[in-house]
This record gives structure tokens, C-alpha cells and sequence, in this order.
């Protein structure tokens, strides 16, 4: 089958969507595909056989895409929009793989050139204009909530990637397509055409002391994601255990420039230490390094990323208890506590001083890991859509 895979994102860059966007990619090649992926011209080459990279223009003037809706996008996405009906022109698809808003360009065009499609749906579109704050424009926002309905009514089969996401989905396609909630769980090294000499980037060289145990953080460092209650939180552990440091790998320099500040005003950064970006390989070392793993994420509806692979790292987790969060985890699996310092600082200790505990609750995430979010599993839901929308998969 061909199939063509519109992603309006980075791809590859190591954030979110962009591995949820390979992973799917990944998948459906290895389910006896050839896709032509479209994307944005900024990203590395991913390496994955009988994928074709298709680009927009890079635009490096006007600088890197952010995390979440802007006005780049929005640019960018027109551009993406015109390489579309190019492709569709010249190019014959049994169906189209749309992430994110490339979905409304399916809506458009399906009628014209009368081609199946999968909405692989990341997160409520209207919901991302108002969690950061685009606009205010209830018109604007109601805008997109027609549009979204629409798609996923038009849809030949939709993706979700959490529980919140599929109960949101469920009443508007009321049984019209095929809907299947895929996590975004697998752990597979990204392969990159050009890779980044990751044999060197493996280790991360962190200057603690050598016998303290580690709280290690690796993501983004979007206000989002709770860096700021973690440092709060690590200050009031600080002052309990003195033989535990903390490492937050990931952030732009902007970023972690402000967050070493609070760390200063803190008093916690001689034990505190920001690795910047790092390959997903470091990160995923970085984290068989620690004593505990954290997702201090304060707001959002979507489960992050993370967690899946935090389940399996056979390290103790300590998370807010947010919806996103509980949306994957419970107190069987991971220590799960009120999203401020004072709760996060006490979890911390919790996870580091209750062994029998700690080692109870890994035990359970691996198997709930292994139950639920393994590779088996990830690909028997892949298989799912594709025959709904193709109907000879291998």
C-alpha cells in the first residue's frame, strides 16, 4: 500500500509529536507500507525503510517551531497545505495518515481526489488555542471546534493517544469509523539518516558528587511541566537527605538560564544540574542512572510522553496526580501526589527512604508495561487501522 503521512511538525526533533510521529511511521512501513512523510523543513531525517522525506521550505529566518499552536505554524501550515495538493496531483495513495490540524486539509481535499484518511488526533485543537493562551477569540475558537468535529465525522478511522482524548472523540463519531486509542509507548531508538554521533553523546557527564543518588528529569521545559515545583520541591528535600542531587536534561538555553536562576535563588545548585538537549539515547541512560524519575507536570489533559517510558525504566516514578497522569498511572504504580512543593518534596522522600515500597510499586509499572503499552500491543492497535482504512494489511 502507499500511503501518504502529513505531519505538521518538526520531524525529527525529540519532543511529543514528532516520536509519535515516527513511531506511527515506523509501524506502519514495517506493516508493508511505502509513505511519502510531508513535513516541515525543519528536523532531522528519520532512517526507516520505504519512507520518503518530503519537505517544505526550511524559512531559518524566521526561526525553530515552538511546542504548541503559533503563528510560524500557522504559516508554515500553508505551505504544507499547497505540497499537499501537489503530492495528491501527482501521486496515487491508497489513503492519508493526517497528525494534528493537517487533518483540516483532508477535510478539504477528500471530496476532490476521493481518498481515505486516518485523524491522528494528538490533542483537542480548540483546547490547544486556549491552553496557550493563542487567542481569546471565542469566535475564532468555535472556529475550531467546527472544524474538529467535522474531521473527526469525516474520518475513515481516528487515532487517539490518551483516555481523555477517546471519551472527548467517542460521542461525536458515535460509532461512524473505526477508534482506537493508541499510547504513544514504544521505545524503539529513533534511526536518523544523518544521526548525531550518539556513541559520544551515551554518557552524560554530570558534575555531582559521584556517590549521591540521582532525581532525574528528563523533557521539555515548558511552563507546562512543572519545573518550577520541582526545584521547590527538591529545596525542601535538600535540607532532609544531603547525599541527593537533581538533573533536568532537556530545555532551550533561554529556558534553562531562568530555571538555573531559581535554582541559585533556591540555594540547590551545587546540587542541581541542567544538561540542555541531549539525544534520546543520553536521556534514556541518563534515566538507568537514577534513583528516582519524576513527572512534576502541572496542568494538561494529555499523558505525556514520558511516562510510558518511565513505567518500564524499572526505576521508582514520583508524579502529580493530574489527570494526564492518572489517566496511565495509579498509586500501584508510581507515587502519585498533589501538584505543589511541599507534596512533591515529601513523595520524593517517600520514593527515595521506602524501599520495600518503591521496589513494590516497579514491579507493578513493569507489568502494567508489559500488559497494557508493550510493542505486541502498540502494533495488534496499528493493525487495527490500516485494515480499516486499507484492508490488506500483512
Amino acid at each position: 500500500m502507499k500511503v501518504l503521512v502529513i505531519s505538521p511538525q518538526p520531524v525529527f526533533q525529540p519532543r511529543g509529536t514528532p516520536l509519535s510521529v515516527y513511531y506511527r511511521t515506523l509501524v506502519t512501513a514495517e506493516l508493508d507500507a511505502d509513505i511519502d512523510l510531508l513535513t516541515y523543513g525543519e528536523g532531522a531525517d528519520i532512517d526507516i525503510r520505504r519512507v520518503r522525506i518530503v519537505r517544505i521550505p526550511r524559512f531559518r529566518v524566521l526561526g525553530n517551531v515552538k511546542v504548541g499552536p503559533s503563528m510560524l505554524k500557522l504559516f508554515l501550515d500553508v505551505w504544507l497545505f499547497f505540497k499537499t495538493v501537489g503530492l495528491l496531483l501527482t501521486r496515487k495513495y491508497d489513503f492519508v495518515h493526517a497528525h494534528e490540524e493537517a487533518v483540516f486539509f483532508c477535510v478539504l481535499l477528500k471530496p476532490l481526489f476521493r481518498f481515505r484518511y486516518v485523524y491522528d488526533m494528538h490533542s483537542s485543537l480548540p483546547q490547544q488555542l486556549k491552553s496557550f493562551e493563542f487567542t481569546r477569540s471565542k469566535l475564532i475558537i468555535w472556529i475550531f471546534e467546527a472544524l474538529e468535529k467535522k474531521a473527526l465525522r469525516s474520518a475513515d478511522a481516528v487515532i487517539t493517544i490518551c483516555q481523555d482524548l477517546y471519551d472527548y472523540a467517542e460521542p461525536i463519531l458515535q460509532g461512524r469509523c473505526p477508534h482506537v486509542m493508541i499510547e504513544n509507548s514504544l521505545l524503539d531508538p529513533v534511526q536518523l539518516i544523518t544521526p548525531r554521533d550518539e556513541s559520544k553523546e551515551e554518557r552524560v557527564a554530570i558534575p555531582l558528587p559521584g556517590d549521591h543518588r540521582l532525581v532525574v528529569y528528563a523533557g521539555t521545559l515548558e511552563p507546562y511541566q512543572g519545573i518550577e515545583l520541582l526545584l521547590e520541591a527538591f529545596a525542601a528535600l535538600a535540607t532532609r537527605l544531603d547525599d541527593v542531587s537533581l538533573v533536568i536534561a532537556g530545555g532551550k538555553p533561554a529556558q534553562i538560564d531562568h530555571y538555573r536562576a531559581m535554582a541559585q535563588d533556591l540555594d540547590i545548585n551545587a546540587r542541581c544540574h541542567f544538561t540542555g538537549s541531549i539525544s534520546r539515547a543520553a536521556a534514556m541512560h541518563l534515566n538507568g542512572q537514577a534513583s528516582v524519575l519524576v513527572s512534576p507536570r502541572t496542568v494538561g489533559g494529555n499523558t505525556p510522553l514520558k511516562v510510558y517510558e518511565q513505567l518500564a525504566s524499572g526505576i521508582p516514578l514520583v508524579a502529580t496526580d493530574i489527570h494526564s497522569h492518572t489517566q496511565a498511572l495509579n498509586e500501584d504504580v508510581a507515587f502519585l501526589v498533589r501538584p505543589d512543593a511541599d507534596s512533591f518534596s515529601d513523595g520524593l522522600l517517600r520514593a527515595l527512604t521506602s524501599q520495600d515500597q518503591a521496589r513494590k510499586k516497579v514491579k507493578n509499572a513493569l507489568a502494567l508495561y508489559a500488559e497494557k503499552y508493550s510493542r505486541e500491543t502498540y502494533v495488534g492497535k496499528m493493525k487495527i487501522i490500516l485494515e480499516a482504512v486499507d484492508g490488506c494489511v500483512a
